[in-house]
Order: C-alpha cells, then structure tokens, then sequence
C-alpha cells in the first residue's frame, strides 16, 4: 500500500509540476518553448517523474528503514548477550505484532540464560560435593591409628559417594537421551494400572521405614506406549511423594480415563510445598530442600515433565 500510494504521490505531483508550468507560461510569468513533439512531451515528463520520485523515496524511504535500523540495533543487543532489550513499534499493526513477538522472544531467551546459569551452579555443587567428601575419608583412611569400626564407616561413606555419583551421572545422561528423542519407537499396548500398581509396590519396599499406607482408586486401562519410559515417570513421582512426606502417611492415588486424557493424581496429608518449590518443581537440580539433606539431585521430575 505504501509503494503503490508513493507511485501515485508521483504520478499526480509531476502532472501537478507540468500543469503548474504550463499555467504560469500562459499569464507570461515564464518564458520558454513548448515542443509539439509527443517524444519531447514524454521525455520532459519522465524526466520529472524520476528526480520526483528520487527525492520523495529518499525521504519517505527513511521512515521503514528507521524501523528497520531500530530492529537491528535490538538484534545486535540480544546477540552481545543483553537480554532487557525491547522494543515499542508504532504504527501498523504489523509493527505492534512485531514487537510483541520480539520483547517475547527476548523474555524467553532471558528465561533460558537464567536456567543455563542456574543448571552449571547446581551441576559444580551436586558433582563437587561428593568429590571432596570422597577425597577427605580416602586421605583419612592412610592413618594407622584409625580403628576397624571407623575404618569401615569411611568406607561406607565412600561407597555411599561414589554411589550418588553414579546416580547423577545416570540421571544426566538419561535427561539428555530424553531430550534428544524426538520419537518414541517401542510401541505395544500394556495395563496402565498393573504398571502403576507395580511401581508401588517397588516404592513400598523401598520406603518401609516410612511405612506408608497406599490407598489407590483407579480404573482399568488399557494404553499403547513405551513401557519402560512411562515406569519411570511413576517411580519418580511416587518416589519424591515418599521422600518429602511423613512417615505412616497415607498415599491417595487415582487413575481415571477422560474423554481425550489421562488423569493420574497423588497426593497426602503431609507438609506440602511453599510457593516458590511450585514454581520451580521442575527445573533441573532444584530441590525444595535447600540444605540438600534429603537424598536425591533434583533432575527426577525434569526427566518426568520431559518424559
């Protein structure tokens, strides 16, 4: 529309510009020869028709290139890592959009730079950790005087260690499979609700010392899927349940088939989570408890929510 409307600013201002000549070498105001050739006629008008239209595209030429410049000194912002860049297009809707879809795209690009920083701190913290408590008890372990009860409770520790280590190495890995699988390729049709039922009773054995009560509603269904990824998005939720609630609570589970979903609740009369653990259950190595004394390394409900 602006094109078109431009070409017609030019149109109507050269015959204007003609006009305007012709009307003032009438009243003798301007002398000069007017030629009968057509050819002449058409030159002198084309003639004017390009420097009119040199000069108004140089001017109205700038104001698209304006918005233009201001996007990419945006761009340029975000790509040397300042991710508060905005912008406040005016004009047609389009420019709104826009901006709109910008100032979002920036917002999320914020988002993840803040979850990269966040994941390698937790990442040093969870793999360092027993590290240093491994290197400690082994350089204890070269003292004679050490006896055989303390001796052997080291290397326990060293073992226990070493076994969270293979966990979170596990855990990373597996998290990284996940999110690279686009597709999933070991399809049969199983029960939905034996799975489940095993997975408690594996939990259950787990968990003794809790000794929590069970109390599972559901209905029989049937579901076509990968068996063994969807095991683990049970084992995971019903092992974080446990692991942050009381001992001898009760477990309320339900599964039940809607129209175009499955719903699988669990839940328990235990301490819950406060406000900021529910906005960020699913971040990879965020755990609610900040002391990091529960056991675990806050990638089971990442690989969950993923899977």
């Amino acid at each position: 529309m602006i094109f078109t409307g431009l070409v017609f600013l030019i149109i109507v201002s050269t015959s204007f510009i003609i006009f305007l000549l012709l009307l003032l070498r009438s009243k003798g105001i301007i002398q000069f020869k007017l030629s009968a050739n057509p050819l002449h006629m058409s030159a002198t008008f084309a003639v004017i028709s390009v420097l009119l239209g040199t000069i108004l595209s140089v001017i109205f030429g700038r104001i698209p290139l304006k918005v233009i410049r201001r996007i990419m000194i945006a761009i340029d912002a975000l790509a040397a890592g300042d991710f508060s860049t905005r912008i406040n297009l005016r004009g047609i809707p389009e420019l709104h959009q826009l901006s709109k879809s910008f100032n979002h795209m920036a917002k999320e690009l914020n988002s993840i730079e803040i979850l990269r920083s966040d994941f390698v701190n937790n990442f040093s913290h969870e793999f360092k950790s027993p590290i240093v408590s491994m290197r400690g008890f082994a350089k204890m372990l070269k003292y004679n005087d050490l006896t055989e009860e303390e001796r052997n409770e080291y290397l326990d520790i060293i073992i226990t260690e070493s076994d969270r280590l293979v966990e979170l190495s596990t855990n990373v890995l597996n998290l990284c499979k996940i999110e690279n699988q686009a597709i999933v390729s070991n399809l049969k049709k199983y029960n939905l609700t034996e799975q489940i039922r095993r997975c408690i009773a594996i939990m259950a054995q787990k968990w003794s010392q809790k000794d929590p009560f069970f109390d599972f509603e559901c209905e029989e269904i049937n579901f076509t899927s990968d068996e063994d990824l969807i095991s683990q998005v049970w084992i995971n939720l019903i092992d974080n349940a446990i692991k942050f609630t009381n001992a001898h609570v009760i477990m309320h589970m339900s599964l039940h088939q809607h129209k175009d979903y499955i719903r699988f609740n669990i839940s328990d009369n235990g301490p819950g989570m406060d406000e900021e653990t529910q906005n960020r259950i699913f971040d990879k190595f965020y755990q609610g408890d900040a002391s990091h004394a529960t056991h675990g390394n806050g990638l089971g409900l990442a690989i969950t929510k993923k899977l």
